[in-house]
């Protein structure tokens, strides 16, 4: 309800909200003030003349004080709405902004209450020891009476300022950068559990101290005071420092657990020691981190069967469905008599001796910016230019071609490898239905490239390339024209080329 309240409150008063903020701390600490004042009179039979008079003046310091302490932070709150109104902030913009609002409590406390508190309690005390007609030695014992109240105003000012505030960092954190960069600056959980409790203890036994014992003047009071700071910081050390350690421990560990697996360790994992909320987090912590380790695990199996940068685009959601139109090289490797070998050797070697061409070929391909696009029976089909767009891509496929044809020749597997290269315009895209789909390039030139790596039966030679891939060269590759020769499927022959002399190094 009251969320609700200040976030109409902040969207209607805009820039002008600063002033909740110092009517909602103002109203918390004249609360105490005026309960003070009260506690203080009873020990001198004042009369409810003068005890209006002196919760006047208290109330009166108080409000300037608090006034004086937002005024002094209001840039930063102006700094927070000219985020707010800025029609597209930038996301180092949005994480400054979300700096100051979440520490615009914490710092006007910081900046303020060495002054406030004496501002308040030193002129009031004075005027109490004048008002009450008491000795001037009275003045300690109200000004010491007057520090317990003091600093659970203090606490509950800042507490009332941290709620207020919340329309605003709520708002930033709409549109906050998950990965922005974190820095602790607000007030540790630790300190609160620890301040707290003890300055609510403390002023309470002060209260209880004060109705139920005698009041009769600067003693009793002086007493009270005493009894009360002892017993409640007695009371409440322990506590504070039990209730810290068991709540600030346990998201330790969380916190410890989680820059693990920031840094890659995925199976970091939390004892849950507790059946609480902090145990769940702990419970719900640990399942996050399985399902990470097991989406990594899965995405490593997925990576060894389908080519990396295919797996990395696919799992990004960028490529769109219907896929893209680019003009690409590709490469068709196949292996020369494998149909005679495979029916005279046992099926287990047949797929070593494979494996074996297929565990050089394929790091080639990587090594020149190419992917796998699919394994056909004992050959292979090489993209270049697609998913990742190489203008060199003709040189890439080239490369990478002639590097295959000498790595095979030196495994020593009594098998040669022949390729074929094209370049021409495909689509590429997923392929496929019924939740099985595979990232492919469909179009006439990957259909011309398997036709060129047949025609090497005729020409003898390890690699040929067309035309096309030779108009797209970059680098000066010696060719030598094998003259048009006729391709399955194709109406006119197609002029194929073979590229000479020495092997070129790997692209980088």
């Amino acid at each position: 309800m009251l969320d609700r309240i200040t976030e109409r409150l902040y969207e209607r008063l805009g820039s002008r909200y600063w002033l909740v903020l110092a009517v909602g701390q103002a109203a918390v600490s004249i609360l105490v003030a005026l309960v003070t004042v009260v506690i203080l009179a009873s020990y001198y039979d004042a009369s409810t003349h003068q005890v209006a008079r002196l919760a006047t003046f208290g109330s009166i310091l108080t409000a300037i004080a608090i006034f004086v302490a937002s005024l002094r932070t209001r840039s930063a709150f102006c700094a927070v709405r000219a985020w707010h109104d800025t029609p597209a902030p930038t996301a180092t913009e949005t994480v400054s902004a979300w700096e100051t609002a979440t520490t615009l409590t914490y710092r006007q406390f910081r900046r303020n209450s060495w002054w406030i508190n004496p501002f308040v309690v030193l002129p009031t005390s004075a005027f109490g020891v004048v008002l009450f007609d008491l000795e001037w030695t009275d003045f300690f014992v109200l000004v010491l009476a007057c520090i317990v109240p003091a600093v659970y105003a203090t606490v509950l000012s800042y507490s009332a300022g941290e709620m207020l505030s919340r329309p605003m960092v709520g708002d930033i954190a709409k549109v906050l950068p998950d990965d922005f960069p974190f820095t602790r600056l607000g007030l540790p959980v630790r300190k609160r559990i620890l301040l707290g409790p003890s300055t609510y203890t403390v002023a309470t036994a002060l209260l209880v101290a004060s109705l139920l014992g005698d009041r009769s003047g600067s003693d009793d009071l002086v007493l009270a005071v005493v009894a009360s700071v002892c017993v409640g910081l007695a009371l409440s050390h322990e506590l504070s420092v039990l209730l810290a350690e068991a709540i600030t421990r346990p998201i330790e560990r969380v916190r410890v657990a989680m820059a693990r697996v920031a840094d890659g360790d995925l199976a970091a994992r939390v004892p849950v020691t507790t059946s609480d909320e902090l145990g769940e987090l702990a419970h719900d912590f640990n399942l996050m981190a399985r399902g990470l380790e097991e989406r990594e695990q899965m995405r490593a199996a997925f990576g060894t069967y389908v080519d990396k940068e295919v797996a990395a685009l696919i799992l990004s959601g960028q490529f769109p469905e219907e896929g893209v139109e680019v003009e690409v090289s590709i490469m068709f490797c196949d292996v020369i008599g494998f149909t005679s070998y495979a029916e005279s050797a046992p099926a287990t070697a047949v797929v070593a001796t494979l494996n074996r061409l297929f565990s050089v070929m394929v790091p080639i391909v990587d090594k020149h910016g190419g992917h796998v696009d699919k394994f056909i029976g004992d050959g292979l089909l090489a993209v270049f230019g697609a998913p990742e767009l190489f203008p060199d891509h003709a040189d890439r496929a080239v490369a990478a071609a002639r590097e295959i044809v000498a790595a095979a020749a030196a495994l020593d597997t009594g098998l040669s490898v022949a390729a074929g290269v094209n370049t021409g315009r495909v689509v590429a895209g997923s392929i496929g239905g019924a939740g099985r789909l595979n990232f492919s390039v469909i179009g006439d030139a990957v259909n011309v490239a398997a036709r060129v790596e047949a025609a090497t039966r005729q020409t003898g030679d390890d690699v040929l390339i067309t035309a096309a891939t030779a108009a797209m060269l970059t680098t000066d590759v010696p060719l030598v024209s094998r003259g048009s020769v006729p391709l399955k499927g194709k109406a006119e022959p197609l002029e194929v080329l073979a590229p000479l002399g020495p092997v070129t190094a790997p692209t980088a």
